[in-house]
């Protein structure tokens, strides 16, 4: 192996939903492959696209979206090599306990959505077509950034909020909200967060994209046999300010839906499936090939060699 190696990464936002990334860091499984490497948290006005393509990160953790973004406007092919999430981790919160919800209910109803990222309200959208309903006879709001949101709804404003974790588990701790339904089992197996670079990383840079693979899916075999206070244990320096408690809760409901990807590859049912939900939101104009934006032949050889 060559030798130790420093690494930029962004993230879009800190959340317990990117997991294996603080997994791979803190269990030392990048480590062990020699890497140095350094999370990133995208500050306002930043972007994770943004940092691949001015060369502040060789690496960024995001959602197949912001390449589908990126490419439709005319940009440079930023390539997904990775996969991290392989469900949507949100949940829709109610005010009041909704046992048997069904998505009519929503109708009328304010909704405070997810405003930093576009693909939880798209998958929304999906979902609320999917059951009968008309995404325009929910008052959807997208306006708000997350702490904002948060305390409008804690203030009283809206029936439905729409967040991760781990703000669902604090909300429902405190009797502020009650689980309406998780948009992972009611999205379906998606694609919804991987690794991406710039294609010239990824062929400068493709022994370095092995070692972090190789970490990763290392990570992933660890949390495949791993209980959720093992993993919380494991996340807890990225997430000081969050109860133990709460931060175990976040990540055992993380577990029980299959949240996490087993293995890096990404296939290209769930890039179509993706992709078929972004062009029926309107978020891109046309279909972008999946040879553009996908490489799986660093995760297959990696997955082929473990």
């Amino acid at each position: 192996m060559s030798g130790v190696r420093r690494l930029t990464i962004y993230e879009p936002f800190r959340s317990i939903f990117y997991a294996p990334q603080f997994v791979a860091l803190y269990g030392r499984h990048f480590a062990a492959e020699g890497l140095e490497v350094d999370v990133v948290t995208a500050g306002p006005g930043a972007t994770t696209t943004g940092a691949l393509i001015d060369g502040h990160a060789e690496i960024a953790l995001g959602g197949i979206m912001r390449s589908l973004d990126v490419a439709d406007r005319g940009g440079p092919f930023l390539v997904h090599f990775a996969e991290v999430n392989s469900r949507n981790g949100f949940f829709l919160l109610s005010r009041e306990p909704r046992p048997h919800f069904r998505w009519n209910e929503l109708v009328g109803k304010t909704l405070i959505g997810f405003a930093e990222a576009p693909t939880p309200w798209q998958c929304l959208l999906t979902v609320l077509r999917k059951h009968g309903v008309d995404p325009s006879a929910v008052r959807i709001e997208r306006t708000r950034p997350l702490p904002e949101a948060i305390a409008a709804f804690r203030g009283g404003h809206g029936e439905f909020l729409e967040t991760g974790q781990p703000f669902t588990e604090e909300l429902i701790a405190d009797g502020t909200a009650h689980l309406a339904v998780s948009m992972g089992e009611a999205t379906g197996p998606v694609p919804f967060s991987s690794y991406m670079t710039t294609g010239a990383f990824l062929r400068q840079g493709r022994d370095v994209l092995v070692r972090f693979t190789r970490a990763l899916h290392s990570a992933q075999r660890w949390m495949a046999r791993a209980d959720a206070k093992e993993i919380a244990a494991v996340i807890a320096p990225a997430f000081a300010d969050v109860a133990p408690d709460i931060r175990q809760r976040a990540v055992a409901r993380y577990l029980a839906q299959a949240t996490w990807a087993r293995e890096p590859i990404i296939r290209r049912g769930g890039y179509d499936y993706l992709q078929r939900i972004l062009l029926d939101g309107g978020f891109i104009t046309r279909a972008h090939r999946y040879e553009d934006l996908i490489d799986t032949t660093i995760a297959e050889t990696v997955v082929g060699r473990s």
